[in-house]
């Protein structure tokens, strides 16, 4: 007789409520699961560490406990160092829920027998629990660290449990998971370990503090050698190998590597919660140029600083950046390289460069370099002397004001100025340019940033493309556009390679392997900011130096202070490539941009002093300061006179200097080479 199937009794009714009661508690386990999950976020916070674009380590930051806590990936820590750890922590990891019975229960047995804790009972996942949560070591925090454990099993996979437990271990001190302790005692991450240092690294997060190799050596060594002992039980290595580990010194702790500070700083605050990032950075190249600065400023006043910035022109990626000298030094945590400061002459490479490229001018077109007014703006050259007839190449080797002037006026300053900022570069204008620009912007009266100027360099020495800097490995070009035409660039910087060298540098024409640097000088008013900024060997390099306050540095000038660490920059990268040949097109100059002025010579006129001023003047006689007198137009040279006197020129500076015996009005008179003549009336008074 067939059977059909058979149907479960019904529960009774205790069964039922036994059924209830479990179900309840399932409910309620999981309710509590849900709202007091273990703080896994801990983990995740760590130290972040900048690398260059080869993967070697700039930089490291701690945490903000101010812990070294660097994230430890499996991958890149020796597998069988893992291997041995398991082996000798918690063998049955790969197999648990979390706790071990089998190693509590012998540990209880244990502690029951001696009285004291002998052996752990502890699992690597209720280790992690422990650190995440410090507790005292009592048998309701163990049962917490039990409940704790399998709460994070059921979150996290194996291998991220014990990529976990090896990112915050304790190492002693405030040195937290196996990277920053392999980094402090071995100065490298932990890929491959001998059998000595897996011994250390096994040894230390037991007792850490009790263990410290850099304070208790002795304790170590002891600790070291016992697990050397283990390795030899768990057969991953024979006494002979234990007993070689055994004679190995115990390595004190080294400082962590500490290079490009402030370009770290930045990336850092733009990559919050990343632990490793990866910069442009050349670190090579970065110890070099921080080790230049630190030796360079030895020798200037204490509040002084110098900043660099290194870029290679192919990928405009920034190889370098020492935003100071050493942060020991009043300023030092300010990055020079993104302040803001006067350019000075620094900007006149690409005033020339523009005018040749819209064929407002060539580089053999005469300007006269002369005095001159241009509406109310009176500048003269730096060493105040005046050349008369020059070229424009000429004036850009020699960083003549005047002729630089009269070329943004044909240009256009507004024009000047939006061809900077298309470049990408920020050009402040002074906060009472209300409009345009002026003609100062010739002689670098705005605020630029040394990344600033490097970026619109590099452009010149990429055939006159501009393009934005690359401070990370992943940073892409936001734009690429067209500064000037190929040959316009190589010509100035064919003028710039062929510009004065400082003394005690041999031109690279004679010097054999030397890099042939096109370079620029700047000098801020006042003397604020000495600037260096050149092109060679596939890079732009720019140096600045002064005070980070913005104070006076008299006579510290762009060639005197900078010229000599940017050719000693270049000089570090070593011997330059042959360049290939290329087709010159720019020989044949147009008739019509041979000269700036028309044919007809400008009448002479005095400017100043202006016709019937009155003039202030605070000494008289042979030894007072005296005026500086300026004409335009006529032909030179130019003699003076006061009250029929003459006025004799300096020697040094070649001005007419006059200095009156006493108040009172007097004229003023000045003839040219023709006879041609011109005078004005002025009142000299005094304070009185």
């Amino acid at each position: 007789m067939r059977r059909g199937p058979r149907t479960p009794p019904p529960l009774t009714q205790s069964g039922k409520r036994w059924a209830g009661v479990l179900l309840a508690c399932m409910v309620t386990l999981f309710a509590l699961d849900q709202i007091f999950p273990p703080p896994l976020e801990r983990v995740r916070d760590v130290s972040p560490v900048v690398l260059d674009h080869n993967g070697e380590w700039l930089m490291a930051f701690t945490t903000r406990q101010g812990t070294w806590r660097l994230e430890a990936r499996l991958d890149e820590i020796d597998p069988e160092f893992q291997r041995r750890l398991i082996a000798i922590e918690d063998e049955r990891f790969w197999f648990h829920p979390g706790f071990d019975p089998i190693a509590l229960t012998r540990a209880s047995v244990s502690y029951v027998r001696a009285g004291r804790v002998t052996q752990g009972g502890s699992t690597i996942t209720m280790q992690l629990a422990r650190l995440l949560e410090p507790r005292p070591r009592t048998i309701p925090s163990k049962l917490i660290e039990i409940i704790r454990a399998m709460q994070i099993e059921r979150r996290l996979s194996k291998r991220e449990i014990l990529a976990a437990y090896l990112t915050m271990a304790p190492y002693g001190g405030n040195l937290e998971g196996v990277r920053a302790a392999s980094r402090a005692y071995f100065q490298r991450d932990p890929q491959w370990l001998d059998d000595a240092e897996m011994a250390l690294l096994v040894a230390l997060p037991q007792a850490p503090e009790a263990r410290r190799p850099d304070r208790h050596p002795v304790a170590a060594r002891a600790a070291r050698d016992r697990v050397l002992g283990m390795f030899v039980s768990i057969g991953a290595i024979n006494e002979r190998r234990a007993q070689e580990g055994r004679e190995t010194a115990i390595p004190p702790r080294a400082p962590f590597p500490y290079s490009a500070p402030h370009a770290a700083e930045a990336l850092v605050a733009a990559n919050r919660g990343e632990g490793l990032i990866r910069s442009s950075l050349n670190a090579t190249l970065q110890r070099d140029l921080e080790s230049l600065a630190r030796r360079r400023v030895v020798g200037l006043e204490r509040d002084t600083q110098i900043a660099m910035l290194a870029v290679e022109l192919d990928s405009r990626a920034v190889r370098a950046r020492i935003g100071g000298a050493g942060r020991e030094r009043a300023g030092g945590y300010i990055d020079m390289t993104r302040a803001i400061r006067s350019p000075g002459s620094a900007l006149k490479p690409f005033l020339y460069a523009i005018a040749f490229d819209e064929g407002i001018a060539a580089p053999e077109t005469l300007v006269r370099d002369a005095p001159r007014r241009f509406g109310g703006y009176l500048p003269e050259n730096f060493d105040r002397r005046f050349h008369g007839d020059v070229s424009l190449e000429d004036a850009l080797r020699h960083s003549l004001n005047l002729p630089a002037v009269a070329t943004l006026e044909r240009i256009g300053a507004g024009r000047f100025h939006a061809s900077l900022t298309r470049a990408g570069a920020h050009v402040r204008l002074p906060r009472r340019a209300v409009s345009e620009p002026g003609l100062a912007l010739a002689l670098g009266g705005v605020g630029m940033t040394l990344e600033d100027l490097v970026q619109l360099y590099a452009a010149l020495g990429d055939e006159g493309r501009a393009r934005p800097l690359v401070t990370d490995e992943v940073g892409e070009f936001a734009f690429t556009r067209r500064f000037v035409r190929p040959e316009t660039a190589e010509r100035v910087l064919d003028i710039l390679a062929t510009s004065p060298h400082p003394a005690g540098r041999i031109p690279a024409q004679v010097a054999q392997g030397a890099p042939q640097v096109a370079f620029k000088t700047g000098t801020s008013y006042g003397f604020r900011d000495a600037w260096a900024l050149g092109v060679s060997n596939g890079y732009a390099i720019g140096v600045w130096v002064g005070r980070p306050d913005g104070a006076p540095r008299p006579g510290a000038t762009g060639r005197s202070e900078a010229l000599p660490i940017l050719f000693e920059a270049f000089d570090l990268l070593g011997v330059p490539a042959e360049p290939a040949p290329r087709q010159r097109e720019h020989e044949n100059v147009a008739p019509a941009l041979t000269r700036f002025e028309n044919g007809e010579r400008e009448a002479l006129s005095i400017l100043f002093p202006p016709a019937n001023a009155e003039v202030l003047v605070l000494d008289y006689g042979a030894d007072a300061r005296g005026l500086s007198l300026s004409a335009r137009g006529g032909r030179g040279p130019l003699t003076w006179y006061a009250e029929g006197a003459r006025v004799e020129s300096e020697p040094t500076s070649g001005r007419a200097i006059w200095r009156p015996a006493a108040p009172g009005f007097y004229d003023v008179t000045v003839v040219d080479a023709d006879g041609e003549r011109a005078q004005v009336r002025v009142r000299i008074r005094d304070r009185g």
